[in-house]
C-alpha cells in the first residue's frame, strides 16, 4: 500500500505545484512560478516512484507464486 500512498501524495504535490506556478504567472511572481514548477516536478517523481513500487511488489508476488508452483511440481515428481 506504500506505493499507492506515494502516488497519491505525488499527485497532490503536482497539483499544488501547478496552482503555484499559475498563480506566480498571474501575479508576475517569478519566485512563486519557479517554486510551483519545482513542486510539480517533485510530485511527478513521487508519483513515478509509487508506480515503480507497485510494479515491483506485483513482480515479487508473481515470482513467489511461480516458485510455489515449481515446488509443488517437484514434490509431485519425487
Amino acid at each position: 500500500m506504500a506505493g499507492q500512498g506515494k502516488k497519491i501524495h505525488g499527485k497532490a504535490q503536482e497539483m499544488k505545484g501547478r496552482v503555484e506556478e499559475a498563480t506566480g504567472d498571474l501575479v508576475g511572481d517569478e519566485s512563486m512560478h519557479l517554486k510551483g514548477a519545482r513542486d510539480r516536478a517533485v510530485g511527478k517523481t513521487r508519483e513515478a516512484a509509487g508506480e515503480a513500487a507497485k510494479t515491483a511488489r506485483g513482480t515479487k508476488e508473481e515470482l513467489k507464486g511461480k516458485a510455489e508452483q515449481l515446488k509443488g511440481k517437484t514434490r509431485k515428481n519425487m
